[in-house]
């Protein structure tokens, strides 16, 4: 079993349809049911009964998923919490057209800010 092939069932219970699911996932619909089938072999249930109208999530299936998003949220969180690379760093972001007025305001912000930092961070030094 692996997180993708429970991104995959996921995916499905929600488009309903496999072939839907696989449009959205960008894989092929044969490699989207080889995957479930593959997953419903080895945990030894049935996910979905196919119809000719899509599928249905089986009453397996409902507890499967359930376990199944427990797992991907937690896989998630366990992304966000070591996976980025800069955690603690502060990001400042100026989006905006090309006025003049504008890059003169930026640049007097960016001028205070330095020296708000400068003079707080002598005065750290001074407290020391």
């Amino acid at each position: 079993m692996t997180l993708q092939q429970l991104r995959y069932v996921i995916t499905v219970a929600q488009k309903g349809t496999i072939s839907e699911a696989a449009k959205e996932l960008f894989i092929s619909q044969p490699s989207l049911t080889n995957a479930i089938r593959e997953l419903e072999k080895e945990m030894n249930i049935t996910i979905f009964n196919r119809t000719n109208k899509g599928v249905a999530v089986s009453t397996e299936g409902e507890q499967f998923l359930g376990y199944a998003r427990q797992v991907l949220e937690q896989a998630n969180l366990l992304e966000s919490a070591y996976k980025t690379s800069v955690r603690d760093k502060q990001r400042f972001s100026v989006s905006t057209q090309h006025y003049a007025f504008v890059v003169n305001a930026f640049v007097d912000l960016k001028s205070c800010l330095k020296t708000s930092m400068t003079s707080q961070s002598e005065k750290l030094k001074l407290t020391r």
